[in-house]
């Protein structure tokens, strides 16, 4: 499907690519870049590429597919530095779970090089680094891809062919369409479990002697790294916020119930979240 790929940070999604892809034979040749060498000469031993470049420019070069798996924030600035070493033809994307402005930041600072296409795997772990990486992490995962009306049609279609390739089911969205849906399906819950287990543990480390699989089911999110999720925090406030605002109301509901002893309402709320569940169940 392509000549050459190169994975900009081959972290836990950059290194789970790089090994989806050269499991699948998506590409004849698999290129990393990481900030630190031995970073990237890991990826090479662990299969997650072929090789690697020290130099930004040259690891693009050639490429007809550039994946920035590298922190959002970070993604604009190492535009700029490659831009120039870009084809025409170049698919620039990228696994971050914002959107809006990673596209208009990256897409700006592109300009004409190339085509950026935003791109949102729903793959993870609540493990992180290359450690953790595994050439089976996107089957049957969602991947948001997040086209500008600027793009052309046959770039987009080679993309979502490439993330089909990778194991992923497609949707696509508009960049702020996306934002307001991972806030609510993604940031927030992971915000959620971190309340959850603060909350528990505001009554002493004890209180987890006690827990079962559902306190630790509900809490697992809570152990991802920090410094990628108050980055995301960050970058999707507005959206974050929004969705805050829209949890609180429905906790408020439910403590009028409790507070009225309203077995019938209580009853009726779960029932409502139950079905709910099932139909996100049959759709798994």
């Amino acid at each position: 499907m392509f000549k050459q790929i190169t994975i900009i940070a081959p972290g836990l999604l950059g290194g789970s690519l790089g090994m989806a892809v050269k499991k699948r034979k998506i590409s004849r040749r698999v290129v990393v870049w990481a900030r630190r060498i031995e970073n990237a000469q890991a990826a090479v031993r662990r299969k997650a590429a072929d090789r690697y470049e020290v130099d930004l420019s040259d690891a693009v070069k050639g490429s007809d597919l550039v994946v920035l798996c590298c922190p959002v924030e970070a993604m604009s600035s190492l535009a700029r530095q490659f831009r120039d070493s870009l084809g025409r033809d170049t698919i620039v994307t990228d696994v971050g779970s914002v959107k809006y402005d990673v596209v208009t930041q990256v897409s700006h600072m592109i300009g004409k090089h190339a085509a950026f296409i935003g791109s949102h795997p729903m793959a993870g772990s609540d493990r992180s680094g290359l450690g953790a990486a595994s050439a089976g992490l996107f089957k049957d995962s969602v991947c948001l891809v997040t086209p500008t009306s600027g793009v052309s049609r046959a770039k987009l279609h080679k993309l979502i062919r490439f993330w089909q390739a990778v194991g992923c089911r497609i949707a696509t969205l508009s960049p702020s369409e996306h934002d307001e849906a991972v806030a609510r399906i993604s940031h927030l819950p992971h915000l959620v479990s971190a309340a959850l287990v603060t909350l528990a543990g505001k009554k002493g480390s004890a209180l987890f002697d006690y827990t079962g699989p559902g306190f630790r089911d509900m809490t697992r999110l809570a152990g991802g790294p920090q410094e990628m999720w108050s980055e995301i925090c960050m970058s999707n406030h507005a959206e974050i916020r929004r969705a805050m605002d829209e949890l609180i109301e429905e906790l408020e509901a439910l403590r009028r119930a409790a507070a009225n002893k309203s077995a019938v309402e209580i009853r009726a709320y779960l029932r409502r979240a139950r079905n709910l569940r099932q139909e996100l169940k049959l759709r798994s």
